[in-house]
């Protein structure tokens, strides 16, 4: 779905990558401070601002769809598909729940993003697998119990061809674990707009936002983990197949 990129595509994308770098790099500067300060739970309206006006610095429009039996008062964890280092920014205004993040730990290295989510709790992953899903499912636990809902990406990584790829469990049995509802989450435009492998920002797409129905996780147990991964991963893939059918 993503075409050669032309000189004049290049040309475009140094434009937005100077625009929009400025912007992220003063904002998360800016955010990093003020959460030394503020509870980032009170900075919800700077940080809703700063995805729509980082996404709208591309030069891309966002539409989105949200299923009515989302209760803006109950936490979730949102699984999404990845597709894009903006997946994030797109989702985030999609609800008015406060989302907190899950990142490789290593990610917490890199220059501004890294500090930002440093300082507003991102949720890290170290490198030992062995001990990855104990300390998640504490960190998933201490987010719930502050009245968070979590943002995960199961799939570990960005597509490399646009397409949903297969689950990790853990998400799925934490979820179950501690009872909290999983909301499927499809983001669909942003593969063209800058996908795994390229530096090019393209505008003109639009990205297209589905926030699905709840699916409840009280009744079940482990038998039932991959059984709701294929559920949730179902919605998702459904979603963006659809997208790609409608290009085509």
């Amino acid at each position: 779905m993503t075409a050669t990129a032309t000189a004049w595509d290049r040309i475009v994308s140094v434009f937005i990558w100077v625009l929009a770098g400025g912007f992220l790099v003063l904002s998360l500067s800016l955010l990093t401070i003020l959460y030394l300060f503020v509870n980032p739970d009170r900075v919800q309206p700077l940080e809703r601002l700063y995805c729509k006006l980082q996404l709208a610095l591309t030069f891309n429009k966002q539409t989105q769809r949200v299923h009515p039996e989302l209760d803006p008062d109950t936490q979730y964890i949102f699984i999404q598909n990845h597709s894009s280092h903006l997946d994030h920014v797109a989702m985030y205004t999609a609800t008015p729940h406060f989302k907190q993040g899950i990142e490789l730990e290593s990610h917490f290295d890199y220059p501004f993003y890294g500090w930002f989510m440093k300082a507003r709790g991102t949720i890290p992953v170290p490198k030992d697998r062995s001990s990855a899903l104990d300390a998640l499912r504490r960190a998933v636990r201490a987010e719930v119990d502050a009245g968070h809902s979590i943002l995960g990406f199961p799939e570990g990584h960005r597509t490399t061809t646009g397409r949903v790829g297969p689950f990790y469990d853990g998400l799925f049995r934490i979820a179950i674990e501690l009872g909290v509802p999983i909301v499927p989450v499809a983001v669909t435009g942003l593969f063209e707009v800058l996908h795994k492998g390229s530096l090019v920002i393209r505008p003109g797409h639009e990205i297209r936002v589905y926030v699905g129905k709840p699916i409840g996780t009280a009744d079940l147990t482990d038998d039932d983990v991959a059984c709701l991964r294929d559920r949730v991963r179902g919605v998702i893939a459904d979603e963006v197949d659809a997208d790609f059918a409608m290009v085509d």
